[in-house]
């Protein structure tokens, strides 16, 4: 088995850029009231206020924010610097009253537009694709228990040397990303490989951040999964391994013990499986 190794020149700024360009792409919006975002803005401007007068922030360290933030916008790396530090907590205000299953942050790594599956199906991958064959397998269903026929299961997630299709060079476009489609009793069968943990770039204003404040860099291995049906709101999530590096100390702060898997071998020995049913709120 042979494994493209130039992905691994894959480079902070050239994977920000492709997440700034991703995301400027969804040309988001909110109807936002003056009055809210006075309040917004004013309570965001005043806790760093309070935070220069608590530590006596001095000017040496204020150039040196002003500085890190300018190269954070070079770097292209707002996109992964939100999403690492800041979107678990948007994500839990945003659902706080979600009955059915767990969510977590959809990270900065997501493509939409991937290859429609059918109801049993493997990912896009390499034909010497490294790594352990997982078979994840479940079933969608509304918050009464009835099956969500032709419930779509979004699912990208990192390679073997944790790496993403679109963000690492010698790739392939759609590597390990594909778009299920479950079958009449809302189940699905989706065939991929157990992906690697992995370090957010850390040759970047991130990577500066990180280390000056003596941090590790690493986030455990996942799935990342988007479920959607009509009549029903989508949930975005990430599903974690038991045991895996990692799981207790996330630098995304996002895991949560309904999100971890324990994935078993096949009978057949040719890898491991799991199941994790889904449950979608109405809309």
């Amino acid at each position: 088995m042979t494994t493209n190794l130039s992905e691994q020149t894959a480079t902070a700024a050239a994977s920000g850029a492709a997440a700034t360009q991703r995301f400027q792409e969804k040309k988001t919006t909110a109807a936002t009231s003056k009055e809210r975002v006075d309040a917004l803005a004013t309570e965001v401007i005043r806790a760093v206020h309070d935070v220069i007068w608590r530590h006596k922030v001095t000017y040496d360290e204020y150039d040196a924010l002003k500085a890190w933030l300018i190269q954070v916008g070079q770097d292209g790396e707002w996109p992964l610097f939100l999403d690492v530090w800041i979107e678990h907590v948007v994500e839990e205000v945003a659902n706080e009253d979600r009955q059915g299953s767990k969510g977590t942050i959809e990270g900065p790594y997501y493509v939409p537009g991937s290859p429609e599956l059918p109801a049993e199906a493997t990912l896009p991958m390499r034909p010497d694709e490294p790594g352990t064959p997982l078979l994840f397998q479940g079933r969608v269903t509304g918050s009464s228990g009835q099956a969500l026929a032709g419930a779509k299961v979004e699912m990208w997630h990192a390679d073997d040397l944790g790496y993403y299709s679109q963000y690492a060079p010698g790739l392939p476009e759609w590597n390990l990303r594909g778009t299920v489609v479950a079958d009449e009793q809302g189940r699905f069968k989706i065939h991929t490989i157990q992906p690697a943990p992995y370090q957010i770039p850390t040759d970047g204003a991130c990577g500066t951040l990180i280390a000056a404040a003596g941090w590790h860099a690493w986030r455990p291995a996942h799935l990342h999964l988007k479920v959607s049906a009509p009549g029903h709101r989508l949930i975005t999530t990430q599903l974690y391994f038991k045991g895996g590096s990692h799981v207790a100390d996330d630098i995304a702060q996002a895991v949560k013990p309904e999100l971890i898997l324990d994935p078993r071998p096949k009978p057949d020995g040719s890898g491991k499986e799991v199941t994790y049913d889904f449950v979608l709120d109405p809309q």
